[in-house]
């Protein structure tokens, strides 16, 4: 599961962010979303990590779900004081301090180009790059797995350069396949399953990495490294 921060009907704002506070919101009568202040970045994300080890233990607690640069609280019951606890919570991420997860290095062979890089012209036009030059750009970073979401095992990657940054489509592919290498914004990662998808496809990877079958289903898990492979480049 992955958090957006998208406001909506059940979502209310109780403390709002500033420079140096966290966003807590409540989401229902039992959730509560606490948002990271400042960057998108692999900092406050360790603040993440280990407010989420800290807020496990919490009696009172059915679940806490970390998602990018957010960690989402649901309580066993209604809190009768929510004001008490976003105090508890504001105060547990004062005193988080930065961990690293000890994850696995995941290298995965793209196919870049061919017919599965159907976004990879609008890219290079709005970077100003070479196809070549985007290509070898996102295969050379190295990324970090902050959260697994939107779809079995998909796991939201940071460490994209700002070079090849690019908007989600506002009307989305109806049928991207599975496997697609995509860029959404800062972020990039591979589509899980065939359907609808609002981020930019560049490539095609297609090793298999969720099986239900596994006692682990998803190859990907927070914490992790993950490599780009250029097993194929057609341009």
């Amino acid at each position: 599961m992955i958090v957006t921060t998208n406001r909506h009907a059940s979502q209310r704002e109780i403390v709002p962010a500033t420079k140096s506070l966290a966003r807590v919101s409540s989401i229902g009568a039992r959730s509560f979303l606490l948002e990271a202040p400042g960057d998108f970045d692999l900092i406050a994300q360790r603040r993440i990590w280990a407010l989420s080890q800290t807020v496990k233990d919490w009696a009172d607690l059915a679940e806490n779900i970390p998602g990018m640069t957010n960690l989402l609280v649901i309580f066993k019951e209604t809190p009768e004081d929510p004001d008490a606890v976003v105090a508890r919570l504001l105060e547990a991420w004062e005193n988080a301090r930065s961990i690293d997860l000890n994850g696995k290095t995941i290298e995965i062979p793209v196919h870049y180009g061919g017919e599965f890089a159907t976004d990879l012209p609008a890219l290079c036009n709005l970077s100003g790059l070479s196809d070549r030059e985007v290509v070898r750009i996102h295969h050379e970073a190295t990324y970090r797995v902050f959260a697994l979401g939107s779809a079995p095992g998909f796991g939201y990657l940071h460490g994209l350069d700002p070079r090849i940054y690019m908007p989600r489509k506002t009307v989305p592919s109806l049928k991207m396949p599975k496997g697609c290498v995509t860029i959404g914004g800062m972020q990039t990662g591979v589509a899980m399953l065939t359907g609808p998808n609002g981020w930019n496809s560049i490539g095609f990877a297609a090793l298999e990495m969720f099986d239900p079958m596994l006692p682990s289903p998803a190859m990907m898990a927070p914490g992790d490294t993950v490599r780009f492979l250029p097993a194929r480049i057609e341009l």
